[in-house]
């Protein structure tokens, strides 16, 4: 009797709903329309004091800013956008290169009346944040660069031209059943292969489940087609700027335990080409922008929000904190 009521305990709890997962990240989210049928999702983690908006690099969505944008937010009012094209925003394909991607970001902060943030970007969001200064210098007070002042964001014809950036480093071995089983675990691979993980927000955002409940493939997002459509040479930043560099590159904690003499090789080749080309655009923007700050982290990975989180913390702080 005791075996088949504990049989039938179990039996029900399975038949049970499933508890829906809730984003953890203390933010609240909106949409706002930038253009005709095209809406884009923002974050909002406030905060009290000087407007700071985050931009994601090519992919990802703002959700990759989950847990680094409370930390900012003891100090700043934060926000995040969410790029057209990518994760819940809306896509239109008249799409107009970077300054259309510019306009979409001014778009938000008139409707949100946020007035003169601080501009930070990753990656290719490094494009975003030259086209407003170079046509709308008085909407933002500063711009934050992380790993993302490469030649689509400043070129002057001083530096390395972006061929010489087009080049891949050795990808670690991609998840396996098991550590597609969860959210979790994929988190764990990530950990374990690169030595930092992304929020598991952001990896929603970027896959769906199964009809078994397990990680899905990736999303074919329609932004990825445009990303660098039309890509502009921003030859002048007329706003205080802090460029934060991840040189030499890391690619992950996965290449110092491998042990595959080509997988060694390769790094070695990427690191090298990569640095040298990367250490030239530094140098551009050292002599090339009179209001840049220039930091160099050495071995960070190109996530060098989540790779080396306290030492960006640190250089933002200190940059916004000496701002008029």
């Amino acid at each position: 009797m005791q075996r088949f009521a504990w049989a039938l305990l179990v039996s029900l709890a399975a038949a049970l709903p499933s508890t829906p997962w809730t984003d953890p990240s203390p933010h609240a989210a909106r949409f706002v329309s930038v253009e005709e049928d095209v809406r884009l999702e923002v974050l909002d983690w406030g905060g009290a004091g000087r407007p700071i908006v985050l931009l994601a690099g090519g992919g990802d969505t703002a959700h990759v800013f989950d847990e680094f944008a409370p930390k900012l937010a003891a100090t700043f009012h934060v926000f995040g956008i969410t790029r057209r094209g990518f994760g819940a925003s809306g896509f239109s394909s008249s799409h107009d290169g970077p300054d259309r991607l510019g306009d979409d970001v001014l778009a938000v902060l008139d409707a949100l009346a946020i007035v003169r943030p601080v501009l930070v970007g990753h990656s290719v969001a490094g494009q975003e944040l030259s086209s407003i200064a170079a046509r709308h210098p008085n909407r933002a007070a500063a711009l934050v660069y992380l790993d993302a002042g490469y030649p689509y964001a400043f070129d002057n014809g001083t530096g390395p031209a972006w061929k010489q950036f087009e080049i891949s480093g050795p990808q670690p071995p991609p998840p396996g059943p098991v550590d597609l089983a969860t959210f979790g675990a994929l988190q764990q691979y990530y950990q374990r292969v690169l030595g930092f993980t992304y929020p598991e927000a952001e990896l929603r955002q970027q896959r769906g489940l199964t009809a078994n409940g397990r990680v899905g493939k990736p999303h074919d997002f329609p932004g990825y087609g445009v990303l660098l459509k039309g890509m502009k040479a921003y030859a002048d930043i007329p706003l205080p700027a802090l460029f934060v560099f991840a040189v030499p590159h890391g690619l992950g904690s996965w290449i110092d335990t491998s042990t595959d003499p080509k997988v060694r090789s390769a790094a070695a080749a990427y690191d090298a080409a990569v640095t040298s080309a990367t250490e030239r655009q530094a140098k551009a923007i050292e002599d090339g922008v009179p209001t840049a700050r220039v930091v160099r982290l050495a071995g960070a990975h190109h996530y060098v929000y989540l790779s080396n989180e306290s030492a960006v913390l640190r250089e933002m702080l200190a940059f916004i904190g000496r701002l008029r």
